[in-house]
């Protein structure tokens, strides 16, 4: 059998968006997947679960045929039908709905189980064409992207490819190793070189394990330690005051705000000694170009807008931003200026409720402030997206989606948690399989994915259902009777970049702005050009959001009757609840697990590898404990996002996590959670 390989870019929910060399067989199969070195940013690395994307794509549990649900509401019982018959009983549905309710009982539901513009982006066409219920997309990156806009006003920073020329590297909240390897090349060139990595997370993880330090500080404190670290940088002389007369909006304000925001304040807090704080404050206020690589992790807490934002005040101090490496980064989402009218149909929008994606549960409840007044949610499509195991309150949100009055349709590569609640499950094509376009939120290139092999047996992409789904509704719209590469080749021309054709002759192409620019050495995003220290939060807000960077105590806390905090960061072999379904990635992560400290084991009488509870006010989870010195007293974590059947009672740990919106734009607080803990004997 012969083979030949094809370039394509990585879909997955990650911050890199890797460049990939994938080989194709003559039998409509594919092999290994590479890294494509032609990238500058990826270089040629990729994570270990793409590699081994092959046993994903041609997995024996793919979903071939569209399938209707024959038995009770998630009882897994279904019967193949046909495409015809699949997307008649769908229009079918949502017009009853439509007609019965309003559109706006009707709610397509998405996120980013792929980041290609078309094919995530199609289902917004079907939304603003029919008047359906909106989404606020924020269970990802809303709190993050408010604490950053908050100082910086824009979505960017400095180049990661500048890393290499960092002195000293600081992983904030983000476990590189795992969630974002690319990085972590950058950070191996510059080490080299003689650079130093901090790594800053509660617990002892991957990245961690690389670090020239690791500052295990408690979840939700991270405003602590950078409000200290400022209050050192100020006492000790490392401030760069003319940088700040400059470019900053009050430094004298903000000095006489920290004069007793002190270590010694912040070590209880922080769980951190005051030596520690002390120290790391040094480090980072002594060296020439500091980079601070902030993830997304450290947002997801009820404080996390105001942590982010604290964090991102330190190179504002320093004058970081003035050396080429220096600065700080949470994602390079505004480098990338594409017009998505044509893919959204958004100039066809209408004034409609935009429901909470992170609080489905109270939505499918029908809470009538999450309603906003309007009807009852009675069918949803969902796509690119696996709510009943994401989303917070899951059980909540199961509860809600096994709804006899809810008729739900999901589109999937696998049968998720999700899809096994549905009435209808629509098989649907992975990312060699399909046309799409690609930015990224780590890395400043544009790229395409062009199908490299056909279908895996009835899939179809999510463009194509949208369109045929479209016309059964009478939807009228251009995108909606052109094929995909028509759609990328549109959207490239009317955003003012190449064709593409031009694009794939290219490989890519590089939306940077002049290093200069990316470190903000022409101003801020601010009407002034001038760094918030002091944050204009959404009007409303002020009063309850601190007016300085600071600790802010508004998170979940811990008591007598829930004495530990929960945090449930990334497992190196899952993204999020994809790859759980493939066999390698389940071999290495083994099983759920609760980590925790032996002495707290100890305290609670559990014995290591045997069964414990963990629950709060939302519910109860039951899995094995695994004891670890990785993780500091008070803390358990479970890593990764597993389906609930994987657990012994079938619950999730997002079970547990609560889905109240944190300020100001809402979110998730994945990693805010209060628990307790017991033997299941």
């Amino acid at each position: 059998m012969t083979s030949a390989f094809f370039s394509s870019t990585c879909p997955h929910d990650c911050p890199s968006a890797c460049a990939l060399k994938v080989e194709r067989r003559d039998d409509n199969t594919i092999g290994r997947i590479h890294g494509d070195k032609s990238n500058p940013f990826t270089a040629g690395v990729i994570c270990a679960k793409v590699a081994r994307y092959a046993e994903r794509v041609h997995h024996p549990g793919r979903l071939r045929q569209p399938l209707r649900r024959t038995g009770a509401k998630g009882s897994g019982q279904f019967k193949p039908i046909s495409w015809d018959q699949a997307l008649d009983l769908l229009a079918q549905q949502m017009n009853q709905v439509a007609e019965t309710w309003g559109a706006e009982a009707v709610w397509p539901y998405f996120y980013a189980g792929t980041m290609g513009q078309v094919q995530r982006g199609s289902i917004n066409r079907l939304r603003n064409l029919m008047g359906y219920s909106g989404q606020l997309t924020n269970i990802c990156t809303a709190i993050g992207y408010a604490g950053w806009k908050a100082g910086t006003g824009k979505i960017c920073g400095t180049d990661p490819r500048e890393l290499v020329d960092s002195d000293l590297i600081v992983l904030w909240g983000c476990n590189a190793v795992a969630t974002q390897v690319n990085t972590m090349t950058h950070i191996a060139l510059a080490r080299k070189r003689g650079a130093r990595l901090v790594v800053v997370d509660p617990y002892r993880n991957h990245s961690a394990d690389k670090a020239d330090l690791h500052l295990a500080l408690k979840p939700g404190s991270d405003g602590a330690l950078a409000t200290a670290m400022m209050h050192v940088l100020f006492r000790d002389q490392l401030v760069d005051r003319e940088y700040m007369a400059r470019y900053t909006d009050d430094p004298a304000g903000l000095e006489a705000h920290l004069i007793d925001r002190t270590p010694a304040w912040a070590a209880p807090l922080t769980g951190l000694s005051v030596a520690e704080i002390e120290h790391f404050a040094r480090l980072y206020g002594r060296a020439r170009a500091s980079f601070i690589r902030i993830g997304l992790g450290m947002s997801r807490q009820r404080n996390g807008a105001v942590n982010v934002h604290a964090v991102s005040c330190l190179p504002a101090l320093t004058g970081a931003w003035q050396e080429r490496g220096g600065g700080a980064l949470l994602a390079t989402s505004d480098l990338f200026h594409l017009d998505k009218t044509l893919i959204e149909a958004s100039d066809h929008a209408r004034p409609v409720r935009q429901l909470d994606m992170c609080r489905i549960g109270a939505v499918l409840a029908g809470e009538p402030a999450d309603l906003q007044g309007g009807p009852p949610v009675k069918a949803m499509l969902v796509q690119n997206s696996n709510p009943a195991t994401v989303a917070p309150e899951s059980a909540r949100v199961r509860q809600g989606l096994l709804r006899e009055d809810l008729f739900l349709c999901v589109h999937e590569q696998f049968m998720t948690d999700t899809a096994l609640l549905a009435d209808l499950v629509l098989p649907a094509t992975t990312f060699l399989e399909h046309d799409d376009l690609y930015t990224s939120y780590g890395q400043p290139y544009l790229q395409l994915g062009l199908q490299g092999i056909e279908p895996l047996g009835e899939a179809r992409s999510n463009h194509w259902l949208i369109n045929q789904l479209a016309r059964r509704l009478g939807a009228e719209h251009v995108a909606c009777g052109w094929s995909e590469r028509e759609l990328i080749d549109a959207t490239l021309l009317a955003s003012g970049y190449p064709d593409l054709e031009q694009l794939d002759s290219m490989g890519r192409l590089d939306c940077s702005l002049p290093s200069e620019q990316m470190r903000f050495l022409d101003g801020f995003a601010q009407p002034d050009g001038r760094f918030r220290l002091r944050p204009d939060w959404p009007t409303g807000e002020q009063v309850q959001m601190p007016e300085w960077p600071d600790y802010w105590p508004v998170n979940e806390g811990v008591d007598q009757r829930h004495p530990l905090r929960l945090i449930t960061p990334p497992a190196r072999h899952f993204l999020n609840s994809s790859f759980t379904e493939t066999d390698s990635s389940r071999a290495r992560e083994q099983q759920p697990k609760l980590l925790i400290n032996p002495g707290d084991a100890a305290e609670y009488r559990l014995s290591d590898q045997g069964l414990v509870r963990v629950g709060n006010t939302r519910g109860e989870v039951l899995l094995v404990a695994s004891f670890t010195d990785r993780v500091p007293s008070g803390l358990v974590v479970v890593e990764g996002i597993w389906p609930g059947r994987d657990f012994v009672d079938g619950v999730g740990i997002n079970a547990l996590v609560g889905a109240d919106a944190p300020l100001p734009g809402g979110g998730a607080a994945f990693h805010d959670v209060a628990v307790w803990v017991r033997s299941a004997g």
